[in-house]
Formats: structure tokens, sequence, C-alpha cells
């Protein structure tokens, strides 16, 4: 046999696997509020009746008066979302692997980081209220946990924690029946891990850390999200807006649900495939007592 026959039938040989690129899978945030459907252009998911003091009798007979209970109502709109992806049929022709289906899904992860955002400018944005939603309802500067708590300029700390679920606590959320979360990036998970208070056996009765990472303390359950936005903080510098939440106090409503489909485009050259995908949400607070935020640099 020749010599130069091993050389000419050497093959080389590619991948059947299409792996998507590191990524947020989905939305990480809307397991942990209240959600609902919605028809129309704009929906109220909880009309709202405020507390009332009971009145002393000190007279008999007297007349009797009136107490009116304050009443308001919230609104979330809808906001449209698509995300088309074009492949095309000349270049399925020259592949092996078929990507449809890892597009599609690339799209639906895309579109679940978009509810993700949604909650996340809603838990500081204004809100709107009233009979048709014609009224502005801001974040209050009281149920925010300044920079400064437990250290100046200082990242998620215990403190902050523990101040944060004092002002709910004040504010009367109910603790065994609402369940709290608070979402954090890589920074003030590191930071917690360096709190002997949550890392120390000491200090807890339960672990808290689940294969090194921090999922619950102080009865506060902790979703990891790099999406975080950063802010002008209460010392004028620039920090991270952590929410710490009660479940009952956040809302997102779904006008059409994240739906997926792939088609061919006959009006362009090729026929290409197309896929698609689509949804509509909106996301808003029911009620500021029961967010918080923790400024963290």
């Amino acid at each position: 046999m020749s010599i130069n026959v091993i050389p000419t039938f050497q093959v080389q040989q590619f991948s059947t696997n299409v792996n998507l690129l590191l990524q947020q899978k989905g939305s990480k945030l809307a397991g942990a509020i209240m959600r609902g459907s919605h028809v129309g252009k704009q929906a109220s998911p909880v009309d709202q009746i405020g507390a009332v003091a009971a009145q002393k009798v000190t007279n008999r007979f007297a007349p009797m008066g009136r107490v009116d209970a304050p009443t308001d109502r919230r609104w979330v709109f809808p906001i449209d979302y698509d995300l088309p992806q074009h492949i095309d049929s000349f270049d399925k022709l020259r592949l092996i692997t078929d990507p449809e289906s890892a597009y599609v899904t690339n799209a639906v992860f895309a579109m679940g980081r978009a509810q993700d955002d949604e909650i996340i400018t809603a838990f500081f944005g204004d809100a709107k209220t009233g009979e048709n939603g014609g009224t502005t309802t801001s974040f209050p500067a009281s149920n925010v946990v300044g920079v400064d708590t437990g250290g100046t300029a200082s990242n998620l700390n215990v403190a902050k924690l523990l101040e944060a679920k004092r002002l709910l606590m004040a504010n009367e959320v109910d603790l065994d029946t609402d369940p709290i979360f608070c979402a954090i990036t890589s920074r003030e998970h590191d930071a917690l891990l360096n709190e002997i208070q949550v890392i120390s056996r000491d200090y807890n009765t339960t672990p808290v850390l689940v294969d090194g990472r921090v999922q619950s303390f102080l009865g506060i359950n902790f979703i990891h999200c790099e999406r975080l936005t950063t802010g002008t903080d209460d010392q004028a510098g620039t920090s991270t807006q952590v929410p710490i939440w009660a479940k009952s106090g956040m809302y997102m409503g779904t006008w059409q649900d994240i739906s997926a489909s792939v088609t061919r485009r006959n009006d362009l050259r090729g026929e290409p495939f197309q896929a698609y995908v689509v949804g509509t949400f909106g996301a808003t607070r029911l009620e500021e007592k029961k967010i918080m935020k923790i400024w963290s640099r």
C-alpha cells in the first residue's frame, strides 16, 4: 500500500451538538410575585381597601357617625415583545445540525429575561393608581435602607437585611403567611459570604448555605439575578438597587404568554425559516409598604 493513502483518507469530524452560550435561562423573578391573565388596553389586578379604626362608644343613644375606609386601585399595562430570527434555507442544506430548536430555546430565554426587566423596573418605578389609572404613586423614601447602614458606603450586610425586615414588620407585613424574597447579584452574594452571622452555624438553627450558596437567611429567600440596576444612592454615590419584597406586594399581568412558532417566509428569497417568539406582559407594585430598597455599593 502506498504511503500516500493514509493522509489522503484522513477525515475531519464536526460537532453534531448546538450549545447555547452562557446566559440567564428565562425569568428568575416571575415565580416570586403574584400573577394573572388579562385582556384590554390596561387591567386592574386588585381593588384595595385601607385599614379603619374601631370607634369607642362613649354615650348611650348618641347619633351614629360614619367611618369611610380609604380605597384605591392598582393598574398594570401590557408591553409587547417579540423576537424574530431567520434561518436561511440554503444554509440549512450545508449544515449537519438543524438549529431551529436551539434558536427557539434561545429566544424563549430572552423573553424570560425581558419579564425580569419589567419586574425590576416596577420595584421602584412609578405605579399607576386611582379609578382609571390616572394617578401616579411613587416609591417612598421611607422604604429605603441607606448605603451607610452597617458600614460607610457598604455592600449588602446583615445590618441592612435586619433593617429591611424591621421596616416590613413595622408595616405589619404578615411574615408567617407572606414569603419574603430578595434579589441579589454575585457581588451581594459574595458580601454575604463575608458575614459571620450568615456562614456560622452558631447563629443559625438551620444551614444557610446550600452547595456554597446563600439560599435563605432571616426568613428571606434569596434569588440570584445579575440584571439588577444601579442608581444614585442616598449619599449621592452609585450603588446597586437591591429589592426585598413580600410576594403579595408585586404583580405581573400576562396578556399573551410566551409562545413560539417556526414557519416558512414565502415573501423572502429562498423561503427561509422564521423562528418567532412573542409575548405581552407588564408588571407593577401592588403595595408600597411591602417593598423595600437596599442600597448596596
